[in-house]
């Protein structure tokens, strides 16, 4: 299992939309965000749960993990910045049905119950299935007041050792009966890791392919996968003064990001122009198609 491919992913998603050029808490769209994975209280316009559903093949006794990540926001000024949270279940294969309440306190709580249930379907097939619910109480439509009540960006990580996973994308023949009885709500499970393991699948509200990858010229993540690199690094490096004072006063990632971008050697820049990659599967105009 290749743990750093799949945090790189992972975090993708985690921090996709978070600030969108030109970070500046003012634009609209930063005023907008959180498009994806948003798991809301009962009542909002945002769903108030998200199910994974996946097919496993291994023994009963074989373990598995599932992380249930998210970003918790918390008010800051006019800005709503984030806290990484997590919801970890170790498991097996034969445990049935298994339910972790949460609560997460910044600038206000966050409720919320992790469901995981497995089921024998034959042989040494099971199907597992993650619900996430969201028990905050209703927020009566007030959209800001909603997000600091919800789970942000949320996605669910399922690792085993001595079992598989079977892709949903493309099962086997004899298993695709099976791969088209999950029911995936908001989020949808694909293989990561190095191509051809099986032992952890991402279940992404964001669509990806099994075994999705973050380009190698990429120097750090921009909070925005459907952009290319070189076009965003450019047009940090020409914001005025007054422009990157707004980016860096933000908060802490901008800052970081504004100064990783300014550090960037000519030679590195370079890399982030256009190429064809050898795989015509790969095939990109630019260094930096992020999902």
């Amino acid at each position: 299992m290749n743990l750093k491919l799949i945090e790189e992913i992972a975090n993708a998603v985690l921090y996709e939309g978070y600030a969108l050029y030109p970070y500046r808490a003012s634009t609209v769209k930063n005023r907008q965000r959180w498009n994806f994975g948003v798991v809301a209280p009962a009542g909002s316009a945002d769903a108030s749960s998200m199910q994974t559903e996946c097919i496993v093949q291994g023994h009963a006794e074989a373990p598995l993990a599932v992380q249930v990540r998210f970003l918790q926001l918390v008010e800051r000024s006019d800005w709503q910045e984030a806290v990484e949270r997590e919801v970890c279940v170790d498991t097996d294969l034969g445990a049935g049905l298994l339910r972790r309440p949460f609560r997460f306190s910044a600038g206000g709580d966050v409720d919320g119950e992790v469901e995981v249930e497995f089921r024998h379907v034959r042989d040494d097939i099971y199907t597992v299935r993650v619900r996430i619910r969201n028990l905050c109480s209703s927020t009566n439509g007030n959209r800001d007041a909603t997000l600091l009540r919800s789970l942000i960006s949320t996605h669910t990580i399922l690792s085993t050792t001595g079992a598989v996973f079977v892709s949903l994308t493309d099962p086997p023949e004899e298993l695709r009966e099976i791969a088209a009885n999950c029911v995936n709500d908001h989020t949808w499970p694909v293989l990561v890791g190095e191509e051809g393991e099986s032992d952890a699948m991402l279940s992404s509200p964001i669509i990806l392919y099994d075994y999705p990858r973050i380009a190698p010229e990429s120097p750090g993540s921009l909070f925005d996968g459907t952009e290319i690199d070189e076009i965003l690094t450019l047009r940090i490096l020409t914001m005025t003064d007054a422009e990157k004072s707004e980016m860096r006063e933000l908060d802490e990632r901008t800052r970081q990001l504004l100064e990783r971008t300014e550090a960037l050697p000519p030679e590195h820049l370079m890399k982030l122009h256009g190429r064809l990659r050898g795989d015509e599967n790969e095939r990109a105009g630019m260094a930096t198609p992020r999902r």
